[in-house]
C-alpha cells in the first residue's frame, strides 16, 4: 500500500502469499515509474536492509529511509552509534542526532533517534529480567558442572536472559555487566540510514515514523473493514475484494483528515441517526431523527449537504365514489 503523507492511500498492490518483500518493493517501483513523479523516497524497515536492496531503490534518482538494527555486525552502524554528538529535539518525545560516514560522497548518513520515554521503559525492563536472573542463578555455584551447564542451555533459550547472561572460565553462571553497559547505551534508540542528502534529520525521522501509518491502516483493513477472511477462490476476485475495503479505508482516511476525528468517534456519532417508518390512514412515510449538532459540525467539515428530513413518503388516495342518478 502507497500513503500520502497524510494517511491518504493512493495505491494498493495484491500479491500472493509466498511472494518475497524484496521482490514485490521491486515491482512496486517499476510500476510507480508511470506516475512520472518528480521524487520518491523509499521508507522500509529492518527487513529489507541490504547493500544489494538500497542500490536498487536508488535507481532513476530515487532514495530511501531504512531502519538499521542496532545489535548487529555493520560496521557503518556501529561506527554511527560511537559518535559523539548532541541531539535536538524535533518532537514532543523524540530527539534527533545526524551522523555521517564517508563525508566527502554522502552515501552513508545515519539518524540517531532517541525516545526518552522509550528509554525509560526499556531500562524497567532490563531491570525486571536482571533481578530474574538473579534469582534463577542464585546458590548455583554449589551445582555440578553438568547441572549448571543444562541450567544455562535452558535460560538462553529466552533471547532476554541470553543477552545478560554469561559464564566464567570455571563454568559459573554470572550476569554480563559489559553487556548491561552496551545495552544501556541504546535505551530509547532505533537507527536510520537515508541516502537523501537534502533531507533533514527531524524529515528523515518523521518520515520512518510513516510506517505507523502503513501499519495503522492495514489494521483497519483487516479488523474495521473486515478484509480477512477472503471467501473468494478466483484471483480477480480477490483481488475487486481487496479494493474495495482499500476504497472504503479511503473514504474513512478522508474522512477523519477533514473532521480531525477517528472514524470511531465519526461512526457512534452517525449511530445516533435513525430512519423511522410512520404509516396511517393518510400514506406511508419515512423520516429521519433531528440532526444533532454533532452530526451537523460533521457534515459541514466533509462540505456535505444535510439528508432530507422525508425520504419516502407513500399517499393513499381514496378511490372516487361513483354517483348515479
Amino acid at each position: 500500500m502507497g500513503v500520502t503523507r497524510d494517511g491518504i492511500p493512493i495505491r494498493v498492490w495484491c500479491f500472493p502469499g509466498n511472494a518475497s518483500d524484496q521482490e514485490l518493493i521491486r515491482q512496486a517501483k517499476d510500476e510507480l515509474r508511470a506516475w512520472k513523479l518528480s521524487r520518491v523516497v523509499w521508507v522500509a524497515d529492518r527487513g529489507f536492509q541490504s547493500e544489494r536492496n538500497r542500490r536498487y531503490l536508488q535507481r532513476a534518482g530515487g532514495h530511501y529511509i531504512l531502519g538499521e538494527k542496532l545489535r548487529g555486525n555493520d560496521k557503518e552502524a556501529n561506527a554511527a552509534l560511537s559518535r559523539q554528538g548532541r541531539y535536538h529535539t524535533v518532537a514532543g518525545n523524540l530527539r534527533v542526532k545526524e551522523v555521517i560516514i564517508d563525508d566527502g560522497t554522502m552515501r552513508n548518513r545515519f539518524v540517531i533517534c532517541h525516545n526518552p520515554e522509550e528509554a525509560k521503559r526499556d531500562k524497567q525492563i532490563r531491570e525486571q529480567l536482571l533481578e530474574q536472573i538473579h534469582e534463577k542463578i542464585a546458590g548455583t555455584d554449589s551445582l555440578s558442572a553438568e547441572d549448571r551447564h543444562k541450567l544455562y542451555g535452558a535460560l538462553c533459550t529466552k533471547p532476554g536472559y541470553r543477552r545478560f547472561l554469561r559464564t566464567t572460565k570455571r563454568g559459573l553462571l554470572r550476569i554480563d555487566r559489559a553487556a548491561i553497559k552496551a545495552e544501556a547505551h541504546l535505551d530509547g534508540k532505533f537507527l536510520l540510514r537515508t541516502s537523501d542528502p537534502t533531507l533533514s534529520a527531524e524529515d528523515v525521522a518523521l518520515g520512518y515514523k510513516q510506517l505507523l501509518v502503513i501499519e495503522r491502516a492495514w489494521r483497519e483493513m483487516k479488523t474495521t473493514l473486515d478484509l480477512r477472511p477472503v471467501h473468494h477462490r478466483k484471483e480477480d476476485r480477490i483481488r475487486a475484494h481487496v479494493i474495495l475495503c482499500w476504497l472504503a479505508l479511503l473514504l474513512i482516511r478522508i474522512a477523519e483528515n477533514q473532521t480531525n476525528q477517528t472514524w470511531r468517534n465519526l461512526r457512534d456519532e452517525f449511530q445516533r441517526m435513525h430512519l423511522g417508518t410512520f404509516s396511517g390512514p393518510a400514506g406511508t412515510s419515512q423520516q429521519r431523527t433531528e440532526l444533532t449538532a454533532g452530526h451537523k459540525d460533521i457534515l459541514r467539515a466533509l462540505g456535505v449537504a444535510q439528508p432530507p428530513l422525508f425520504m419516502h413518503l407513500d399517499s393513499r388516495q381514496r378511490a372516487p365514489v361513483e354517483r348515479r342518478s
